[in-house]
């Protein structure tokens, strides 16, 4: 089942709202980690430089082909191997990794689904003891200049209630200027 729509601009666009390497550091992905799941990668844009960040691989999903495709392409033009694509409804059919293998999991502007519960005992299911759920999502302002309607578009307080309720717990928050927050909670 794709998520409520919030329109995807065009990738230049898109790329110009975010310093990816920069806020994954920020939320504490580095060369410790292993193993990496990126729910909804979109283009590509955190997933090309986490995979240059992590000594593992980066499982990169989104429900549309054509984002997994580009997200492909891109591994290969920047000479990296450890990116795997997969075409998946996360909602309906589940990440398809193995129980507790990953050490890393990114919620990067997704949480403004139906039922963000499903995605979060996903996340758990799948991180290691000790694993990361890494969560960024536009303020909740009407004036940042993209982002879900303001009707579906979650709090802060809202990803770390629903990331509580199925088991996630320490949360760190951060402001990540000039339009996003990011939260790290841990399994």
């Amino acid at each position: 089942m794709k998520g409520r729509e919030s329109g995807m601009p065009e990738k230049d666009i898109w790329e110009e709202f975010f310093d990816p390497a920069k806020i994954l550091a920020t939320l504490g992905m580095d060369e410790k980690i292993r193993d990496v799941v990126e729910f909804g990668c979109g283009y590509g844009t955190f997933t090309i430089p986490a995979a240059r960040m992590v000594k593992g691989k980066v499982i990169a999903i989104d429900i549309d082909s054509a984002m997994t495709s580009l997200t492909r392409k891109e591994a290969g033009q920047s000479g990296l191997s450890n990116i795997v694509t997969a075409t998946r409804d996360v909602v309906a059919d589940g990440t398809g990794v193995e129980d507790e293998s990953i050490d890393f999991v990114m919620f990067f502007n997704i949480l403004h689904i139906e039922q963000p519960d499903i995605l979060l005992r996903e996340a758990r299911r799948i991180l290691r003891r000790g694993g990361k759920l890494s969560i960024i999502h536009w303020n909740y302002d009407p004036l940042t200049p993209r982002g879900p309607s303001m009707e579906i578009r979650p709090k802060p307080e809202d990803c770390v209630r629903w990331a509580e309720g199925v088991g996630f717990h320490s949360p760190q928050r951060y402001d990540l200027k000039p339009y996003h927050y990011g939260i790290v909670l841990s399994k």
